[in-house]
């Protein structure tokens, strides 16, 4: 059973079922545990205070909240309060630890192995499919079952069997397949047979209109794989699940992944999950920032310009899986209105060539694939990351890939944060806060500065941009006026720039 630990509570929404009476008070909150697990199926679970958020996995609800943020600490504490539908009170806790009391029983009583007693009792009716893919030796990747039978999983046998997956012995993959979001965990199994050619390779997945849900079934579908490897066509423990999670949809016209409005701080009428909300193991952001080190600067200036980002690595693609979701992460804002008019950063996790057709049509995504082919692609991207080399083929972004003085600066006070909360934890035992709450907020708030400055210019009577404002904001007047300008024309922000007596309208 996944521990608590794993799971980042930034910003996470959950709905608090009411007291038993027959049971003492539980605590509110619980501090999260320091040790990090190897592998998790906890989730990043966070949401911004309102404005744009970098995802398109959300359900709607209907809830009145009033909400209080007191930012004087390092770990934000937000509380909601207000009833949703179910008419249970709901709580949301940012940058702190929190307990919610669960129902009863053990893990060995429930119906379905690897699903904790939270997960199986929270957010039931969100499955759109299951479905098990299997490698056959002569007409190659193929859906070996799924239900509903009648479903369209044209694809998915692609995405959920990961190209070059044969190399390795197990993988998740996170996908989009048309409006809805899957998650599919593969394993690979040695088998003396020449029908086989010594290896038996399959992957049991799921699809869900949210991506902010599939976390919860990560480890189920971990132990499927490995059942339907063994005793391939045992179908029973998927059925059922199926027919206990399965969605009541309302009807789609056009098939889009739809994004859920912006929302303001006092009122929140939807988005009960907005945001990316996936499982990743603790520590997943700050591997992220470690392995690209300053680089971090340049992705989250092409995240925030809203580009077409394609991440390339050889398998496993589940860790890749996870800088798509990172990279999202460093575009957020919660400023009211900001971004409402400049395409949304679509999070589309694996792709392949099956989907070349769609991504022609995208203006702004983040995904990640294993298939080398895709860099002789270029009209399907603006920036491509092969490991940690970061490189455009559009020339007008080619200075943004240079790190100057003012993102050295920024990344060193990044650093200095996490030495300190590092130092924190250790000596004085704070566990308020951790490693991605620090960097989630960094960048929101430094977004959130950049776009306010922007916008008292945009208002006053002398719209100018000066070298001053741009210190002001963090920024390099020299280094990161192209970067300003494309800023600029995307969010559509009437803004004169005047830097060392250079002037653009």
């Amino acid at each position: 059973m996944v521990k608590q630990s794993d799971r980042a509570p930034l910003l996470d929404w959950e709905e608090i079922p009411p007291p038993d009476p027959n049971q003492a008070a539980q605590p509110a909150l619980h501090p999260p545990e320091d040790a990090p697990a190897e592998k998790s199926s906890k989730p990043a679970g966070r949401r911004t205070q309102s404005g744009t958020a970098a995802g398109t996995g959300w359900n709607t609800s209907t809830v009145d909240t009033t909400i209080s943020c007191s930012p004087t600490k390092s770990g934000t504490a937000v509380v909601v309060s207000g009833n949703g539908n179910s008419g249970r009170p709901l709580t949301q806790i940012c940058g702190l630890g929190w307990h919610r009391p669960e129902p009863l029983g053990s893990d060995r009583n429930l119906p379905f192995p690897g699903l904790s007693v939270r997960d199986q009792w929270e957010e039931k009716d969100q499955i759109v499919s299951v479905f098990v893919v299997t490698f056959d030796t002569r007409s190659g990747n193929m859906v070996e079952w799924c239900l509903p039978h009648d479903i369209n999983l044209d694809g998915v046998e692609f995405k959920s069997i990961a190209s070059g997956s044969h190399r390795i012995n197990s993988d998740f993959i996170y996908f989009r397949k048309g409006r809805y979001f899957g998650l599919a965990c593969f394993a690979n199994m040695p088998v003396d047979s020449e029908l086989e050619r010594g290896a038996r390779m399959k992957s049991v997945g799921i699809l869900s209109p949210s991506y902010t849900l599939l976390y919860r079934y990560m480890h189920f579908l971990e132990n499927q794989v490995r059942l339907q490897l063994k005793s391939p066509g045992q179908y029973s423990p998927l059925e059922a699940f199926y027919e206990d999670k399965k969605a009541v949809l309302p009807p789609a016209g056009n098939g889009l992944v739809t994004a859920c409005p912006t929302w303001s701080v006092t009122s929140i009428n939807r988005c009960m999950h907005p945001d990316m909300k996936i499982t990743h193991p603790a520590g997943c952001m700050s591997q992220f920032i470690q392995f690209f080190g300053e680089q971090i600067m340049v992705l989250w200036k092409f995240a925030l310009l809203r580009k077409r980002i394609l991440i390339f690595s050889p398998p496993p693609v589940g860790v890749v899986c996870y800088r798509v979701y990172c990279c999202c992460c460093l575009a957020n804002v919660s400023l009211p209105g900001i971004g409402v008019s400049v395409p949304e950063l679509r999070p589309f996790f694996y792709i392949n060539i099956a989907d070349i057709t769609t991504l022609e049509k995208e203006m702004s995504y983040v995904a990640c694939t294993t298939e080398k082919i895709f860099e002789d692609k270029k009209a399907l991207y603006d920036v491509y990351i092969d490991n940690q080399n970061v490189k455009t083929h559009r020339s007008h972004l080619q200075p943004l890939l240079r790190v100057n003085a003012a993102d050295k600066e920024k990344y060193r006070k990044l650093s200095e944060q996490r030495q300190m909360l590092l130092y924190s934890q250790e000596v004085d035992g704070d566990c308020t806060t951790n490693e991605e709450d620090l960097f989630i907020l960094f960048f929101m708030e430094l977004n959130n500065r950049i776009f306010q400055t922007l916008s008292d210019i945009a208002g006053s009577n002398d719209p100018t941009l000066t070298a001053e404002h741009v210190r002001a904001m963090g920024l390099d007047p020299q280094g990161d006026r192209s970067f300003l300008v494309d800023l600029l024309e995307v969010y559509g922000l009437d803004i004169t720039l005047v830097i060392d007596n250079l002037c653009c309208h």
